[in-house]
């Protein structure tokens, strides 16, 4: 074998990131060699650094606070247990986890079902959606209806929800 029969081609594909390698089998062999030593490292990294939620996990995390009925999501914690906040953000949260398991068809919530659910003024509601907005764990949607973020879903894993099965257990 020699000249164009020794050379070989190797194409990588990895969502986004694609590489192709030719040449000599000891020339690509040492290029993907190198590529891997560098990309690895930095998906790594990347995957330390990137927000995501396990959806079985959340689910787990949810027992006993929300449910799903034919009438949609609702809150087994009394209202008088939580913070107007707790309450919006646990709304939006089952909003979320409803669109995920196919339950709802949309995870995106209304102030005014928020409103309603929130049981205050539309005054109140605003300013409180607001505050969720400001830190990041809300998002208001271009047809003004509100989902919660990543971030938020985070939050209320590492923060929310450890102190609301507390205020139930109390």
């Amino acid at each position: 074998m020699t000249g164009k029969e020794d050379e070989i081609t190797v194409q990588i594909r990895y969502k986004d990131v694609e590489e192709n390698f030719s040449g000599r089998v000891d020339d690509v062999w040492l290029g993907i060699n190198r590529f891997f030593s560098e990309f690895i490292p930095a998906f790594e990294i990347l995957r330390k650094l990137v927000l995501t939620v396990d959806l079985q996990k959340l689910i787990r995390d949810c027992e006993n606070i929300i449910a799903f009925t034919q009438e949609g999501p609702h809150l087994l914690v009394s209202r008088d247990k939580l913070t107007d906040n707790e309450t919006l953000a646990l709304q939006l949260l089952a909003g979320h986890v409803g669109y995920k398991l196919g339950i709802l068809e949309s995870d995106a919530i209304s102030r005014e079902e928020l409103q309603a659910k929130l049981g205050k003024t539309a005054k109140i509601t605003s300013t409180r959606l607001g505050e969720l907005v400001k830190s990041e764990m809300v998002t208001k949607t271009p047809d003004g209806k509100y989902i919660i973020t990543t971030f938020g879903i985070v939050q209320m894993q590492k923060d929310f929800l450890p102190r609301i099965k507390a205020k139930i257990d109390s």
